[in-house]
C-alpha cells in the first residue's frame, strides 16, 4: 500500500477550512475585544419609560444599617422629563433613616407578565417634606394612608445610571457580555 498518494478532495477541503479558521479566529477575537457601540440614548430612555409606565409598583433598594441592601415595594409617580422619580412614605420609616444615612438607592421595575423587560435605576434619593410639593403630587389614597397629611415625606430619586431591557423595543443585552444597555444620567 502506497502511503504517499496525492491529496484527495477531503484533504483539500480540510486544508481550506483549517486555513480559513486560522485567518478568521484572530479577527473574531479582535472584534470581541472592541467596546460595544454606545446605546442610542433616546431609544434607551423611551424603552425605559415604556416598561416603567406599564408598572404600578417598583422596588426601592436602600442600604441598610448592616451594609446590606434593604428592598421594599413602592408606588412611584411616572418619571419626569429628566427621569426623576417621586414617591411618598411615612416620615418615620426605616427607609427614611437609611436614606438620611446613605442617599444611594436603586429602583427596579420589571414587566414579567408581558415579558417586555426591566429597568434598573441607580441614583441618589432626596427627602422632601415641603407641603407644596406634597400637595402638588397628592394622591387620593393618601387621605387614608397619611391622615391629615401628617408624617408624610416624599422621596425624590435623581437617576445617575439607567439600565434597560425592553425586548418589544429591541433594546436587548449585548450578545457577547449579556450586559443590558445602560446610560449615564449625570452631566446630561
Amino acid at each position: 500500500m502506497n502511503m504517499h498518494h496525492a491529496p484527495d478532495a477531503r484533504s483539500a477541503t480540510f486544508a481550506a477550512v483549517l486555513a480559513a479558521a486560522i485567518l478568521v479566529v484572530p479577527v473574531a477575537g479582535w472584534a470581541q475585544d472592541q467596546p460595544a457601540a454606545p446605546p442610542d440614548r433616546a431609544k434607551v430612555l423611551a424603552a425605559a419609560r415604556e416598561v416603567m409606565a406599564a408598572q404600578r409598583y417598583c422596588a426601592l433598594v436602600t442600604i441598610g444599617e448592616n451594609g446590606l441592601p434593604a428592598i421594599r415595594t413602592m408606588n412611584p409617580f411616572p418619571p419626569d422629563e429628566g427621569m426623576v422619580v417621586w414617591m411618598a412614605t411615612h416620615a418615620t420609616t426605616r427607609k427614611v433613616k437609611q436614606i438620611r444615612r446613605d442617599p444611594r438607592v436603586s429602583l427596579y421595575y420589571a414587566d414579567h407578565a408581558n415579558a417586555i423587560g426591566y429597568v434598573a435605576i441607580s441614583g441618589r434619593a432626596e427627602l422632601v417634606d415641603d407641603m407644596r410639593e406634597v400637595l402638588a403630587r397628592k394622591r387620593a389614597y393618601w387621605d387614608q394612608a397619611f391622615p391629615g397629611l401628617k408624617n408624610i415625606m416624599l422621596i425624590k430619586v435623581v437617576p445617575e445610571r439607567i439600565e434597560v431591557l425592553n425586548y418589544k423595543q429591541g433594546v436587548v443585552a449585548d450578545p457577547a457580555t449579556l450586559s443590558a444597555p445602560s446610560i449615564t444620567m449625570t452631566g446630561q
